[in-house]
């Protein structure tokens, strides 16, 4: 039996229904009756099964023992929609929760506020300054806010605030130190190294140095004050106890006084350690005066240059009998150390 056009005759040995133009290999099973031929033709060219491991003409093999993976688009399995639901009431919930304890609730209010660092500034004063009210929630201190009130007071240098979980509050405060006092109308104001006047009193402490020859010019803010008070830091321990007054023309004209009539010339901030050196050589000398404001070339006299008797700011050390002593005579101001190594009683020339 032949294949033509979609229809079949049985030849005289009753064998299977073969497509015409493939081999005879190629053909349908023996057991194959009748009924097998009453599916689709096959198209002439192609195999006469499509199964595991067939290839179809310009396609990939085709596997069909594995199961195919499903389609994009296909209907797959979602989340249960009650179960988001549910974590968002509750997330919400929380949220809610925490806003009124933070926000409306008598848990995390204020009733406390404590003050630290005080000495002299009373606690009453700092917390009127503060303006804290009792029973305020915590979160809504502005902290900054009340810094900056507590460092309206005079004596208050700094102040920081912060909050102390649950129910406190705490203001750390940095009193002014007085480094200068300054002779005023019969009574002397303790001045701190910003120029503010940290309070008057009757009677000069000891350990504070008298700022002398001071204009009527503002004190607050100073750039002279200021440098007076970070030569007096930068002065070795035992020297700064000997200093009873410090006269600042200029930023960078500061003159030490010390006890006994040693006055010392230390002229600006810079190079503090260098003249502190070249101070400690020239002062086993015992002389009356030092000029270390350049120490690459200090200056030491018996008398401070410019006084009465004096004749002059110095004489040069350019001869011999001048290395390392003071100046002969009465008009002489005293000698200039070039700042090199010389036998003699000061050790330095």
């Amino acid at each position: 039996m032949t294949w033509r056009r979609g229809t079949s005759v049985r030849d005289d040995a009753g064998a299977s229904p073969q497509p015409a133009g493939l081999p005879a290999s190629a053909g349908l099973p023996a057991s194959a009756g009748p009924s097998a031929s009453a599916g689709p033709s096959v198209p002439a060219g192609l195999p006469a099964a499509v199964g595991p491991g067939s290839q179809l003409p310009g396609r990939t093999s085709l596997d069909l023992s594995r199961p195919q993976v499903q389609a994009r688009g296909g209907t797959g399995r979602r989340g249960d929609p009650w179960k988001a639901a549910f974590f968002a009431v509750m997330i919400t919930a929380i949220l809610a929760g925490m806003a009124w304890a933070l926000l409306g609730s008598s848990l995390l209010v204020v009733r406390s506020v404590k003050v630290t660092g005080i000495r002299r500034v009373p606690a009453a004063e700092v917390l009127r300054a503060a303006g804290i009210r009792y029973g305020t929630p915590l979160i809504r201190i502005d902290t900054a806010e009340v810094a900056r009130r507590v460092e309206d007071i005079t004596q208050v240098q700094s102040a920081r605030v912060s909050r102390d979980w649950p129910d406190a509050v705490v203001i750390s405060v940095r009193e002014r130190t007085a480094a200068l006092a300054l002779a005023r109308d019969g009574r002397f104001a303790l001045v701190d190294e910003f120029g503010v006047v940290v309070r008057s009193v009757a009677v000069k402490p000891a350990r504070l140095p008298l700022l002398e020859s001071w204009s009527d010019g503002p004190l607050r803010g100073s750039a002279e004050v200021r440098a007076a008070v970070i030569v007096l830091r930068e002065l070795p321990a035992r020297l700064r106890r000997r200093v009873q007054a410090v006269t600042v023309p200029a930023a960078d004209q500061v003159t030490l006084g010390l006890r006994g009539g040693v006055t010392i010339e230390w002229g600006g901030t810079a190079r503090p350690a260098a003249k502190a050196a070249e101070l400690r050589i020239l002062m086993r000398k015992h002389a009356a005066y030092y000029d270390v404001s350049d120490p690459g070339s200090a200056v030491t006299g018996s008398s401070v240059p410019g006084s009465a008797g004096m004749g002059g700011a110095g004489t040069e050390g350019a001869g011999p009998e001048s290395a390392g002593t003071e100046s002969a005579g009465t008009g002489g101001a005293g000698t200039r150390h070039a700042g090199t190594r010389h036998a003699g009683p000061l050790g330095r020339s």
